[in-house]
Formats: structure tokens, C-alpha cells, sequence
């Protein structure tokens, strides 16, 4: 996997992939059209942000690039690459307990706020990937 160069884009098995961590200017595309909702993405090497229909969904310091993301009832899935360790905080639904799994190892379970934010790190080395899953808690 590398960056991706479009900024965000729609994958054959139907997740969203965004994101370009090599980046030296910030970068953004508006209004790209996924399953009904307008998402917005804005990457660098500092950070990478998604919005949809203006809310928060993801960030990353400093900038990723995620494939696959996929999103279902029970939370998200993705896979997710950068050059050095990452900060990714998500939007999920308010004071909610969701198990975290890297690479299907279960780091823990956390509870977002009234906010809906979840907060975790990522060890990530030279363009190394990790799938990130994240469950309601049951």
C-alpha cells in the first residue's frame, strides 16, 4: 500500500481510502460523494482529517493514509499506513464503550465521551500498515 494520490477514493469492495502522509503542502478535496454523504479530506505530512457532511470522523497525527474504510453498526474498520507512530482520534457515538483490535489483537476497551471521540495510538514504522478495528462493546 502507499499513499493515495487522488486524496480519497471509493475502493472496489466498496470502503473509502484517503490520505497522503508525503505530502509537504496541505492538500484537501471537498464534496466527494460516498454512499450519500459529502466527505471532506485534508492531508499532509502532519496530519490527515476527514469530515463527512461537516462532522468529524477521522484524524491523524501526524498524516496517515487509510484504505479500506469501512463503517457497519457496530463501528469501523481500516487499514491504516505512516512513516512513524500515530495519534488517530475518531468520531463515534457519545459516552459508548468500543473495543480497539490492531491487526486483530485486542488493546483494550474505551468509552468516548459526550464528544464521541476515541483516542488511541498507533506504532507504525517506515510505511508499515496495520488494520484497526473498532467494535461496540458488548
Amino acid at each position: 500500500m502507499s499513499v493515495i494520490k487522488e486524496l480519497i477514493r471509493t475502493e472496489k469492495d466498496g470502503g473509502i481510502s484517503f490520505g497522503d502522509y508525503k505530502l509537504d503542502v496541505k492538500s484537501k478535496v471537498s464534496d466527494f460523494e460516498y454512499e450519500g454523504d459529502l466527505y471532506k479530506v485534508k492531508t499532509f505530512r502532519e496530519i490527515t482529517r476527514l469530515e463527512r457532511n461537516g462532522m468529524f470522523v477521522y484524524e491523524s497525527v501526524p498524516g496517515t493514509a487509510v484504505t479500506g474504510m469501512k463503517f457497519s453498526g457496530d463501528g469501523v474498520e481500516f487499514i491504516v499506513e505512516a512513516d512513524e507512530d500515530v495519534q488517530i482520534t475518531l468520531g463515534m457515538e457519545d459516552d459508548t464503550e468500543y473495543k480497539v483490535l490492531l491487526d486483530n489483537a485486542n488493546v483494550g476497551h474505551m468509552t468516548t465521551g459526550l464528544g464521541g471521540k476515541l483516542s488511541f495510538s498507533v506504532e507504525l514504522e517506515q510505511a508499515e500498515q496495520i488494520k484497526v478495528k473498532i467494535l461496540r462493546a458488548e
